[in-house]
């Protein structure tokens, strides 16, 4: 059988900001990928190591094995016992953390310049060189399954995860995160040990570091901390599919809990992230639920007193993604709170924004993009996400310029088509069924 070729190493710039920031990119032999950003007039980095894996890739007996291997990484190494690992990052003044989402997983440190040698080899031994020990997972799987219990005594955040069950239905989109108590109990230490040595591989992860930093010096670092890793004749793993959309479910979700408030999502399925139309829906996001000054605000808060927290989100992932709204008040307002929300749809689709409220909607969008990217941890996510995703890598100029020319037209036109579908709604509160929903 004929040998696999080994690849050299390639390296190209990618992108040179109006602020003089460039950002350049490295493939290594065994598809190991580095993006950096050099951003001049500070003093500090962020780096972080993206794997390409989620709680969308697990199986419904792996349920929060991905975050499960968030917590677990820290544990400890061959080289580093956990309070090496942290206390290393913290004698310098820097800051150590990772999270995990539906589709991937970050590990990161923020460190002064001087210390990005450092905060390279301590993050590179935590992402492949973990121990999983048996003790380690037992004494975890309690800290997790106290931040299980703590995510679900905020129903805030409950009626997120059951939006999501209830729109994408039995698929992996709509599992939590954090898995659950019953999965979180029953999973074995080989499970977990398996999952993180079948997907914990170079050519499925991504290298960024934004701030005062070197392109060939991080290069020349993070190859030494990965020299024993990487197999060279392996190839960069294709981005996740872009494909067909995942099974919605429909209908109401209720979640009977003796809460104060009731908490409600009304919401539809929204475009992927890749979708063209992102633009214009982040101006329709903002502009009907993003601020003080928009639609929804104005309409159920400011002019009728009826909530305190209300506004709109968008999410997109690979190949499907969500559009909707979130309103928290008290129960025996619920059914005028839909009955506003309902109307706000319909007036959405039959009359559109208005002129004034999409160039509101454009300006915040705009200063939030430039803003976001005043910090060296915003910059780096941004360059990791692009690459991660394998989607161009646009200037800020150029995202402005995306924005700038949504028209209202566009906008409204994903208003319709969005709110074209049926209305699915996740509520949680003192309510004993569906039943009690008008409308």
């Amino acid at each position: 059988m004929p040998r696999k070729q080994v690849m050299r190493a390639s390296t190209r710039i990618l992108l040179r900001e109006g602020d003089g920031s460039t950002v350049r990119r490295t493939v290594l032999p065994g598809g190991l990928r580095i993006i950096t950003e050099q951003v001049p007039g500070v003093r500090s980095v962020a780096f972080g190591i993206w794997v390409a894996v989620g709680s969308r890739d697990e199986t419904a007996a792996q349920m929060g094995s991905a975050h499960y291997l968030e917590h677990l990484l820290f544990k400890g190494t061959t080289r580093r016992s956990a309070l090496d690992i942290s206390a290393s990052i913290e004698a310098v003044g820097g800051d150590l953390n990772a999270f995990s989402t539906k589709e991937y997983t970050c590990y990161y440190a923020r460190v002064l310049d001087v210390d990005l040698p450092l905060a390279i080899e301590v993050v590179s031994d935590v992402v492949n060189d973990a121990l999983i020990l048996p003790d380690d997972v037992e004494a975890e799987r309690g800290v997790i399954l106290e931040e299980i219990a703590m995510h679900d005594d905020d129903p805030s955040d409950v009626v997120h995860d059951d939006f999501a069950s209830l729109l994408f239905a039995d698929t992996s989109l709509g599992r939590p995160v954090l898995g659950t108590v019953d999965t979180i109990e029953s999973i074995p230490r080989a499970a977990i040990n398996r999952f993180y040595r079948g997907r914990y591989k170079p050519q499925s992860m991504v290298i960024a570091a934004a701030g005062n930093l070197d392109h060939d010096a991080v290069v020349r670092l993070v190859k030494k901390s990965f020299a024993e890793y990487l197999d060279e004749t392996a190839a960069v793993e294709p981005a996740r599919k872009r494909g067909q959309r995942v099974k919605h479910g429909s209908g109401v979700k209720v979640n009977t809990r003796p809460t104060e408030q009731a908490h409600l999502i009304l919401g539809v399925p929204g475009p992927s992230r890749s979708d063209e139309r992102r633009y214009a829906l982040a101006v329709l996001t903002t502009a009907f639920g993003g601020g003080m000054s928009s639609r929804l605000f104005q309409e159920i808060r400011e002019k009728r007193g009826l909530a305190y927290s209300v506004y709109a989100f968008s999410q997109g992932f690979a190949d499907d993604g969500m559009f909707g709204i979130y309103v928290g008040c008290l129960p025996s307002k619920v059914n005028t709170v839909l009955e506003v929300c309902r109307n706000e749809f319909q007036a959405l689709v039959s009359g559109g924004l208005a002129k004034d409220e999409i160039e509101r909607g454009k300006g915040q969008v705009r200063g939030s993009t430039v803003l976001g990217q005043e910090d060296t941890g915003a910059r780096m996510t941004r360059i990791a996400r692009s690459e991660l995703h394998d989607e161009p890598l646009l200037s800020i100029d150029q995202l402005l310029a995306k924005i700038d020319g949504v028209t209202p037209g566009e906008v409204n036109a994903v208003a319709a088509d969005l709110l074209d579908a049926q209305l699915r709604m996740a509520v949680i509160g003192p309510f004993a069924d569906e039943s009690v929903f008008t409308g």
